[in-house]
C-alpha cells in the first residue's frame, strides 16, 4: 500500500480503471463527484498495488466542520483479499480518530466490512429519479423575483455566498470554495444554460444547478435557496425551472440526491414525481 501527498500519472490511471471495474460490476459508481475530482487530479489517496498494478483505491477528505470522510474501492477481481479491510484501517489511521466513509449502493458487502469494523450506519442519501416526460407543473416565480442564467466569470462570488448561507448545516456543500467552483466548470458537461439563478431586489435569492450524464440523465444537481428568501417558494419554482430545462434538451430520465433526514424536501420531491431508485450510506466510527 502507498500512501502520498499526491498520485503519479499511473497510479490515477490504475485507480481509475479499477473505479470503472467496480461501476460495472455492482452497477452504482463507488466513488462520488469530489472524490473522482480529486483523484483526476493526483491528489492525495491510498492505492494498493499487486506486482505493479492498482488494485484498489481509498480516498479521504479532511474534516471540514465533521469528523473526516472516506470512500474506497476494490477491483472486482482482486476482492475477499482483504483490501477493503486494510484501506478502511489505513483510512482510520490516516483520520487519526472518528472517520466516516460513504458505501455507494448501500452494497451487502460494504454493510458486512463496516460492522466488522465496528462502524454504525450514520446517514442514507437517496438517489430519486424520474421520467423527463412526465407531465410537469409550471414554474411560477413570486412577485419580484427574475430567473436568468449563470454567467462563469460573473456570478462565482455571488452563488458562493449564498450557497454557504443556504447549507451552513451542510460543510460537504456550504464550504465549497471558488477552486471548487472552477473545477466543475472545466468539466465536460458543465453548461451554464442549465444552471439557474434567481434574483431578488437585485440580489442572488437561490438557484438550481443541473448536470447532464451520459446515457439521457439529467440531474438535478443542487438546489439552494438565501435563508432571508424563504417562504418564496423559491425552492420549488428553482426546481421546476431546471426539470423542464432538462426535458426540453432531451433527457430521459431526472435523477437527485436527497438526505433521507431532510423531510421536507423528500416530499417535495415525491410531489414532483420522483421514486426512489438507490441509496447511499454513511457509516462512521463510534470512538
Amino acid at each position: 500500500m502507498r500512501a502520498r501527498g499526491t498520485l503519479g500519472n499511473a497510479e490515477v490511471a490504475g485507480a481509475l480503471e479499477v473505479a470503472g471495474a467496480a461501476t460495472e460490476a455492482d452497477g452504482v459508481g463507488p466513488l462520488s463527484e469530489h472524490a473522482l475530482l480529486a483523484l483526476r487530479g493526483g491528489r492525495s489517496g491510498l492505492a494498493v498495488t499487486d506486482g505493479g498494478t492498482v488494485v484498489a483505491y481509498a480516498h479521504v477528505d479532511p474534516a471540514s466542520g465533521e469528523e473526516p470522510a472516506g470512500e474506497l474501492v476494490v477491483h472486482p477481481e482482486h476482492r475477499r483479499r482483504g483490501h477493503g479491510r486494510a484501506l478502511l484501517r489505513a483510512l482510520r489511521g490516516e483520520a487519526g480518530g472518528p472517520l466516516r466513509v460513504w458505501a455507494h449502493g448501500d452494497l451487502p458487502a460494504a454493510a458486512a466490512l463496516a460492522s466488522a469494523e465496528g462502524m454504525e450506519r450514520a446517514r442514507a442519501l437517496f438517489q430519486l429519479r424520474r421520467p423527463a416526460a412526465e407531465p410537469l407543473p409550471e414554474p411560477r416565480a413570486a412577485e419580484g423575483v427574475t430567473i436568468r442564467a449563470f454567467e462563469s466569470g460573473r456570478d462565482e462570488g455571488a452563488w458562493l455566498e449564498v450557497n454557504a448561507r443556504a447549507f451552513a448545516d451542510h460543510p460537504e456543500q456550504g464550504a465549497w470554495t471558488v477552486d471548487d467552483v472552477r473545477e466543475r466548470e472545466a468539466e465536460d458537461w458543465f453548461d451554464p444554460a442549465g444552471f439557474f439563478l434567481a434574483e431578488r431586489d437585485g440580489r442572488l435569492a437561490g438557484f438550481h444547478w443541473t448536470k447532464v450524464h451520459p446515457g439521457g440523465v439529467g440531474e438535478v444537481y443542487v438546489v439552494g435557496v438565501d435563508p432571508s428568501a424563504q417562504g418564496l417558494g423559491l425552492g420549488r419554482t428553482l426546481t421546476l425551472r431546471g426539470l423542464h430545462h432538462l426535458r426540453d434538451i432531451g433527457m430521459d430520465q431526472i435523477m437527485l440526491y436527497v438526505d433521507e433526514s431532510n423531510a421536507a424536501a423528500v416530499r417535495l420531491y415525491e410531489s414532483l414525481g420522483f421514486t426512489r431508485h438507490a441509496v447511499d450510506v454513511m457509516y462512521a466510527t463510534t470512538t
